[in-house]
């Protein structure tokens, strides 16, 4: 029997617990013992993108850790929030203090790049490595790709929530599912009711709507991932279509690094390559302290 969309929802919820950081109430789905590995959605998804991760990281002897960020998932949607990447990485500094994490291997995609990476140029000492799956870090004069730009969009991204589920889940396989048989229908559909929620999405769309896209961020990033002294690597879907190849080479001119692990795979390489996404970030932290 397939499970419906209320059904797979509570399933993730049951899977987690809700923390509270500076008075926002958020989501996370944990599971394992050993070093904390920190584990980073992006847009339009939420921890509920790492379900198929978790586990075997909690099976290689780490501590896998998903949360959810403001506006998205389980997490509450103030208005009053700030929902540009650097909110949201002081936001991030916090939610790691509360979840009593010291230190972790770094793991981000797609928005939860920039995001992520901010906190680790401030925190280089509580970072043992980072992954980086399928996300932006050339952020000057970035932009929406074109699949998402209309979110950013006042009137139109309104417009396009209100969209029928069916618009949401095409476009949901064609940018991100190599493999769709790898999602079934129920969970897809999960994806967009996480994102509408409470809020009708009003908090996603002031997330889409705050990129922080200045040359200054893009130097205080890729200057102070330069100087880091932990372990990174990328791992990308090497068939997507958002965020193609020059991104990746982006991604690794600001790590410094010659190779990149390409996995058959789009955008959400998670659903399709959670073993060997989990596979690669469990060797890169045995290959590091802590």
């Amino acid at each position: 029997m397939t499970a419906s969309v209320d059904q797979v929802i509570e399933q993730h919820r049951a899977a987690g617990r809700k923390f509270e950081v500076d008075g926002v109430r958020s989501f996370v789905r944990e599971q394992g013992d050993g070093p904390a590995v920190l584990l980073l959605h992006g847009v339009p998804a939420s921890s509920f993108l790492y379900r198929k991760v978790i586990p075997p990281l909690a099976e290689a002897g780490l501590r896998a850790i998903a949360i959810d960020f403001p506006g998205l998932g389980l997490a509450e949607r103030p208005q009053d929030f700030d929902y540009s990447w650097s909110g949201l990485a002081d936001w991030l500094e916090e939610a790691v203090d509360a979840l009593g994490i010291e230190r972790c291997h770094l793991v981000v995609h797609d928005l939860g790049g920039p995001i992520g990476c901010t906190w680790a140029v401030r925190n280089p000492d509580r970072v043992l490595s980072l992954t980086a799956l399928n996300t932006v870090l050339d952020i000057a004069g970035f932009r929406p790709v074109s699949t998402m730009y209309p979110f950013s969009l006042r009137g139109v991204g309104e417009i396009w929530l209100r969209a029928p589920r069916f618009f949401f889940r095409q476009l949901f396989y064609q940018q991100g599912i190599k493999d769709r048989g790898a999602v079934p229908v129920p969970e897809v559909n999960a994806y967009h009711a996480l994102l509408l929620r409470d809020d009708g999405g009003a908090a996603f769309l002031r997330i889409m709507r705050s990129f922080e896209s200045a040359e200054a961020q893009q130097r205080f990033l890729w200057e102070g991932l330069a100087k880091r002294d932990y372990p990174a690597q990328v791992v990308w879907g090497r068939d997507d279509p958002a965020l193609r190849l020059n991104r990746m080479e982006a991604v690794k001119r600001a790590l410094k690094l010659d190779h990149a692990t390409l996995l058959p795979a789009k955008h959400f390489l998670q659903e399709d390559q959670a073993p060997a996404v989990a596979a690669a970030v469990a060797g890169l932290a045995g290959q590091s302290d802590g």
